[in-house]
């Protein structure tokens, strides 16, 4: 469990499609040595619930959790091997948690997937709950917010809001794969941009093959 000593970085993870992403995410921050500190609203427990079959439970999260990580984008359990030594978590419910203050500290705020529903509430600082709450106070305290919008098309009032989010010092990187890393699995496609999204909160990591200027490298090396 995260003991203080070290400033986390605070995880959100909305009711958007993608859980797989936020898996990523999670296990690329502990893999560089990151504190995470975790909020995963109600509406994402349904997700993860349609996506994987793991029921996440706020008085078991950690054996979730460790369920959660461990299974592959494809849906193969036991495909990686996880260490929840500095993963806190927070209810979503909790308006009086930790990093609800902005005295709390913490690095950031990394929202994947995030939602329109997420978008809209950070966007117009509604703080129905911790997760909207800590991103209105990453904002304010002028710290990193990345946003992975997952969902498509657009309608012109999220694309509103993406601006506005985007005007208030938040990275707004929509859950875009690309395949020029030379991906041939599902996971490479996940990793893709869970790697982005680590590359805008600048924590080093080494989930995809990054561009070096040579046309079919990648095809190359595979």
């Amino acid at each position: 469990m995260n003991d203080g000593k070290r400033t986390p970085w605070i995880v959100g993870v909305s009711g958007a499609s993608g859980t797989p992403y936020a898996a990523a995410v999670l296990r690329g921050l502990l893999a560089a040595g990151e504190s995470v500190d975790l909020v995963v609203s109600r509406a994402s427990r349904l997700t993860l619930l349609d996506e994987t079959g793991i029921s996440f439970r706020d008085a078991h999260w950690r054996e979730d959790l460790a369920a959660w990580l461990a299974r592959g984008a494809d849906g193969k359990p036991d495909t990686f091997d996880v260490d929840l030594a500095d993963v806190r978590y927070w209810p979503a419910g909790d308006l009086g948690a930790g990093p609800s203050s902005g005295s709390y500290p913490a690095k950031g705020m990394l929202v994947v997937p995030a939602s329109t529903a997420a978008v809209a509430g950070v966007a117009l600082g509604l703080s129905k709950d911790l997760l909207q709450r800590v991103a209105s106070v990453t904002l304010k305290e002028r710290r990193p917010l990345v946003v992975a919008v997952r969902e498509t098309p657009l309608n012109g009032q999220t694309l509103k809001h993406m601006v506005a989010l985007d005007e208030a010092g938040a990275v707004v990187l929509p859950a875009s794969p690309a395949f020029y890393a030379g991906a041939t699995h599902i996971q490479d496609l996940v990793d893709f941009v869970a790697g982005r999204v680590l590359d805008a909160a600048k924590v080093p990591h080494r989930l995809y093959r990054r561009w070096e200027g040579e046309l079919g490298a990648a095809l190359r090396s595979d």
